[in-house]
């Protein structure tokens, strides 16, 4: 029988995930780790969940199973306090912390939880200040979210708006460019010169891509050159190598 846990509360699995999850600060209730579990890999948890007072206990790896349902826990689980999303403002103000333009993502109706995590594992390594996603029709910070990302979704701040055109209004009128991604559009990614400046990035939806309110608030469209037959790319591939480009130009590297 699976031991009770507060419904309300998320369940984090995966090493990263749980160790980050520790070094930054967040509230774990409790951590369930496999008797069978290698101890030199989970070493880093036990010595920080003691540092943190947080309660451990080893468990057969079937209580993990039943814990984290059709998630690769690696044989560490944790109870956690809900993820706390940030605010738009909050994103604002962390660039502003750190003296540099803004730089954000809007993702556009992403629905698949694997796509969410590998962009905010990129978001954390190329300097994102924050990431925006909708409310309806978007994949949410979960518990596969959190693994995929390797615990970067702890660092990288992500704000739920209801409305993601208004959202774009608002950053507008704040004097931040607003950069889209389509196929059809003449102007090239790695030909730009906006992303020095205060930008955000919208990344479209896995199937359809941006939709068309989304496409014409953007300041400014730029297309990835596409070279094989398929003439698409993952939504995570896409991001990152934007996000890769922005970091490039920011950093004035050759």
């Amino acid at each position: 029988m699976v031991e009770d846990y507060d419904k309300t509360e998320e369940i984090l699995a995966g090493k990263h995930s749980v160790l980050e999850a520790l070094r930054a600060g967040r509230t774990l209730n409790k951590i369930w780790i496999a008797e069978n579990a290698q101890k030199a890999l989970t070493a880093p948890i036990v010595a920080e969940a003691r540092q943190a007072g947080v309660i451990i206990q080893h468990v057969d790896k079937r209580k993990l199973d039943q814990l984290a349902p059709g998630l690769q826990h690696q044989g560490v689980v944790a109870q956690a306090a809900p993820y706390a999303y940030a605010e738009v403002e909050d994103l604002l103000a962390a660039a502003e912390a750190k003296g540099e333009p803004p730089f954000l993502l809007l993702l556009d109706e992403i629905e698949d939880p694997h796509n969410l995590g590998s962009i905010l594992r990129t978001a954390d390594c190329t300097g994102v200040h924050g990431v925006v996603v909708p409310k309806r029709r978007s994949a949410q910070i979960t518990a596969t979210v959190s693994r995929t990302s390797a615990g970067a979704v702890e660092y990288v701040p992500v704000a739920r708006v209801t409305n993601l055109g208004q959202t774009i209004d608002r950053l507008k009128e704040l004097g931040i460019w607003v950069v889209g991604t389509d196929v059809d559009t003449d102007q090239n990614l790695f030909g730009s010169d906006i992303f020095t400046g205060p930008v955000a990035v919208v990344i479209g939806n896995e199937n359809k891509g941006m939709g068309r309110l989304i496409r014409e608030k953007c300041d400014v469209l730029l297309k990835l050159p596409m070279l094989g037959r398929i003439n698409s790319l993952n939504a995570s591939v896409a991001a990152g190598v934007i996000m890769y480009e922005v970091l490039r130009r920011r950093r004035g590297l050759e």
